[in-house]
């Protein structure tokens, strides 16, 4: 596996949150998350993004422990949180800027990645202003600009209109085709369809999850303890 997450596990005084989370998954896989509200989905995406400390377990990528060496975790994992991590009194092409070089930038707007977002649309405009679907793929521009090998993405199309999911997701499924793994924590049936792997977390730990497409089978599987 490319990527082994060995048994992650995450307390808070007396409350035990993950009490073993394990999966693994190779490049060009797309891993969901799925689970009740309140199971520790983000807390897992964010011990991997290396934003929370993890009390015990390993994230290896290709044998190396990611949660032990920052600098290779800086340059292998990218993570777009739930919310929107912009410099809000700037523009939408200045923050762009903070993560791009001139050359990488200018050909990805005109040419790649942005561009397929939509994201010279709205290049002037500040991001305190910016829509909902406007300031996600912002953010998921600046997330990809370093060519992560995996990116962590929580609930990312989350109240957005379907044009704009269906362009957010056709990014996944492009970076997921050029050899990128995406761990994605959801609750959104499109989203679940991307997975190539599916797993439940429930009581601390993972368990492979197949979903058929039986919604309330879907929630009563999501409401056991």
């Amino acid at each position: 596996m490319d990527l082994s997450v060995e048994n992650i596990q995450k307390r808070y005084g007396r409350n035990r949150v993950l009490t073993g989370a394990s999966f693994g998954a190779d490049r060009g896989d797309c891993a969901g998350i799925i689970g009740s509200n309140g199971t520790g989905k983000s807390t897992l995406l964010r011990i991997l993004a290396g934003v929370l400390r993890a009390n015990g377990g390993r994230c290896l990528w290709q044998g190396e422990d990611l949660l032990r060496h920052p600098s290779l975790r800086a340059r292998t994992v990218a993570y777009v949180p739930q919310g929107t991590p912009l410099i809000e009194e700037l523009s939408a092409l200045d923050n762009l800027r903070l993560w791009y070089t001139p050359k990488d930038l200018e050909r990805s707007l005109d040419e790649g990645l942005l561009r397929d977002l939509g994201v010279p649309d709205f290049l002037k405009t500040t991001a305190s202003r910016l829509s909902g679907g406007m300031r996600k793929r912002l953010s998921i521009g600046c997330a990809l600009a370093r060519d992560p090998s995996v990116l962590l993405l929580d609930e990312p199309t989350a109240a957005l209109d379907l044009v704009c999911k269906e362009r957010i997701l056709e990014t996944f499924e492009s970076f997921r085709r050029s050899g990128g793994l995406l761990v994605l924590v959801t609750h959104d049936q499109w989203e679940m369809e991307l997975c190539s792997q599916l797993h439940l977390l429930s009581g601390g730990k993972l368990s492979p999850y197949t979903y058929t497409g039986d919604l309330q089978g879907l929630l009563r599987d999501l409401e056991r303890p």
